[in-house]
C-alpha cells in the first residue's frame, strides 16, 4: 500500500479503501491478485462498484516538444452492489488478467525506472473517488528475459527505459503506448550505432521483438533510423546468444543499406515511414520520435553485468526500489489535470 485516504468526494465520515497486492512481481498476460479492504464510515453507504485501473506514466512527442501524462490502460470491476454498514470492515479478493503488453518494470529484482500503478475507484452514493494507488511491479516473460540476458552476454549495456505514447506501424500492438529499453552497444559495434532500442510486444502466441538502431550521424549529419522485427514463442528453446547476435547483425546491415558509400546519409528514406506514428489525443498531432533522445529515466547510465545469474541491472547511478515507491506519488500527483492521453482499457467483470 502506498496511500490510504478518505474518500474526498464524500467528506469526513466516508468509507476508506486500501488495496493490497499479492507480494512479488506479476507477469504480462498473467493474473494479478490481491484484496481490496473497505472500512465503513460514519453511516451506511451503498457501494455501487469497486474498480481497479492500471495506470502508467508515459512520454509523448508532439509539435511543441515532449510532455508526460498518465494513461489508464486497463480497467476491472472487482465488486459492488452491496451496502457497507457504518464501521464495517469488508475485504474483496480479486484476480484479474494483466494485458500481454504490460511493461516490464524490473529485471532480476532491480527497477528499470518504469512507473506503473494500480488505482482503486470506489463508487458510493452516486459519487466516485479514486481512493487508493499502489505501485505495480511487473517482471519479464521467459522469452523477454532470455533476450535481455543474451544482449548482456553480447556486451550491450542498459541505459534507460521509458514508455512512449504512440504506435509502431506494422505490428500487432494493442496498447496506446509501448516500452523502449535503451541499450548501448559493445565496442565492436560502437562505430556503427549509438544506441539500440528494444521493444517487446507480447501476445497470447508469443512475443514480437522490435529492434531499432538509433541515430548516429557524422559531422553536421543528423543520421537516421532503421528497425527490424522478429517473432518468438513464449517457450522457444534457442541458442539465444547466437540468435540475438544474428538479429543485431541483420539490423545493422539493414541500417547500412540506407547509408550508401559507407556513410550515414541523413537524406536516406526511413525504412518504415509508419514507425512511431504518434496519435496524440490531446492535440491530434502526428509526429515522429526524436531518437537523439536517450531517455531521462532514473536508470540512465546503469550498468548491465553478466554473472552466474545472467544479466542483472545494477543500481549504481540508478534507482533503488524504495525510490520507485516514493516517486509513484510524485508522478501520479495531479494526474486528474494531466491525464490527457485518454484511456484504452476494457472493463472486465
Amino acid at each position: 500500500m502506498v496511500f490510504r485516504r478518505l474518500l474526498g468526494s464524500l467528506g469526513v465520515g466516508g468509507p476508506t479503501v486500501d488495496t493490497v497486492l499479492t507480494p512479488g512481481p506479476a507477469l504480462p498476460g498473467s493474473e494479478l491478485t490481491g484484496q481490496v479492504h473497505l472500512e465503513g464510515g460514519g453511516a451506511d453507504f451503498d457501494v455501487e462498484h469497486v474498480s481497479l485501473e492500471l495506470v502508467a506514466r508515459v512520454e509523448a512527442e508532439h509539435a511543441e516538444g515532449e510532455s508526460e501524462g498518465t494513461v489508464t490502460f486497463a480497467r476491472y470491476t472487482v465488486g459492488g452492489g452491496f451496502r457497507l454498514a457504518a464501521g464495517e470492515r469488508r475485504s474483496l479478493p480479486f484476480s484479474v488478467t494483466l494485458p500481454w503488453e504490460t511493461p516490464v518494470t524490473e529485471l532480476y529484482g532491480q527497477p528499470l525506472g518504469i512507473v506503473l500503478g494500480v488505482r482503486t475507484e470506489l463508487a458510493v452514493a452516486g459519487a466516485r473517488d479514486k481512493g487508493d494507488l499502489d505501485p505495480l511491479t511487473v517482471g519479464p516473460l521467459h522469452a523477454q528475459e532470455a533476450i535481455l540476458e543474451a544482449l548482456g552476454r553480447l556486451g550491450f549495456v542498459f541505459r534507460s527505459a521509458d514508455l512512449e505514447y504512440g504506435r509502431i506501424g506494422g505490428t500487432g500492438q494493442q496498447l496506446p503506448f509501448y516500452q523502449e529499453i535503451e541499450i548501448a552497444p559493445p565496442p565492436g559495434h560502437a562505430h556503427q550505432v549509438n544506441e539500440i532500442e528494444v521493444t517487446f510486444l507480447a501476445n497470447p502466441g508469443g512475443v514480437e521483438v522490435v529492434l531499432e538502431a538509433d541515430k548516429r550521424g557524422g559531422f553536421l549529419s543528423p543520421g537516421h533510423d532503421s528497425l527490424t522485427r522478429f517473432t518468438v514463442g513464449h517457450h522457444d528453446a534457442r541458442d539465444w546468444e547466437a540468435e540475438v547476435d544474428g538479429w543485431i547483425r541483420q539490423l545493422l546491415e539493414h541500417r547500412a543499406a540506407y547509408a550508401p558509400h559507407g556513410g550515414y546519409d541523413h537524406a536516406a528514406p526511413h525504412p518504415d515511414p509508419d514507425h512511431h506514428a504518434y496519435r496524440h489525443g490531446h492535440d491530434g498531432h502526428d509526429g515522429h520520435h526524436d531518437h537523439g533522445h536517450h531517455g531521462s529515466g532514473p536508470g540512465a547510465g546503469t550498468a548491465v553485468a553478466v554473472g552466474a545469474a545472467g544479466l542483472a541491472v545494477g543500481v549504481a547511478g540508478g534507482m533503488v526500489a524504495a525510490e520507485v515507491v516514493d516517486e509513484i506519488g510524485d508522478l501520479f500527483e495531479g494526474e486528474e489535470e494531466d491525464e490527457a492521453y485518454g484511456e484504452d482499457g476494457d472493463d472486465e467483470a
